[in-house]
């Protein structure tokens, strides 16, 4: 890879970095539910993606495979987290007997 693709990485990294922070801070806590479970959609989409890079026909101590059972782990972590937080949150709403 070349220093001027890597410096265009590295850009397109930090300006994503920038982005999300600034439209993050500034949802009002209303919204934090739906968007909480609209990011677990995406985080699905994300373990289909880890599985299909893990089943690849590369011997277990290939990088490919390492890094899709890596990505496996931590999508899928992040998906029973969120649905845990969601869920919790959305208890808050019910109406208690």
């Amino acid at each position: 890879m070349s220093i001027p693709d890597l410096l265009l990485l590295v850009y397109v990294f930090f300006l994503a970095t920038y982005t999300g922070i600034e439209l993050i801070s500034k949802v009002p806590p209303t919204l934090h539910t739906p968007l909480m479970s609209g990011s677990n959609a995406i985080s699905g989409i994300t373990i289909v993606g880890a599985i299909l890079c893990s089943g690849t026909d590369q011997p277990l101590g290939s990088y490919s495979k390492l890094l899709g059972i890596g990505a496996l782990i931590l999508a899928t972590i992040n998906v029973v987290g969120g649905y845990l937080v969601t869920d919790r949150m959305l208890r808050m709403f019910k109406k208690k007997k």
